[in-house]
């Protein structure tokens, strides 16, 4: 585990994964980035979504974010990755504040390339930490 998150946000984010319908891992985002910067927060799920879609074998193209904005069952900072053909599940995500900067939680289907997706964030310069839900 990273030094970049806690062991309260970990233990949370493996609660997430709990068995349910689905498999999911997840990987914890440390972005660094302040309440002042959500445009930039912004491009950075959408850059994540973008790396678990790949991992996932789905080209990024055919994705879109179904946002909290606009489904009351989803807290304002929840976004969800879809498939624009039959509107399937690719990857969930939760923007946390926390000491001032946001984390991002995203969860996925366990079939992804979780090494792929771990190495991918930190290419885009975030630490990440996966997290195995089986």
């Amino acid at each position: 585990m990273s030094d970049a998150i806690d062991d309260d946000l970990y233990r949370r984010t493996e609660a997430l994964l709990e068995p349910g319908d689905i498999r999911l891992n997840g990987v914890i985002v440390r972005t660094g980035l302040s309440g002042d910067e959500e445009p930039t927060l912004h491009q950075a799920t959408l850059d994540v979504g973008d790396v678990i879609s790949e991992a996932a074998g789905i080209d990024p193209g055919e994705t879109y974010v179904y946002s909290g904005n606009d489904d009351e069952r989803f807290g304002v900072n929840q976004h969800q990755g879809r498939t624009l053909e039959e509107e399937e599940f690719v990857w969930e995500c939760q923007q946390l504040m926390r000491d001032g900067t946001y984390d991002v939680v995203f969860y996925y289907e366990a079939d992804a390339d979780q090494t792929a997706i771990v190495e991918g964030v930190e290419e885009l310069g975030f630490d990440a930490t996966g997290v195995r839900g089986d």
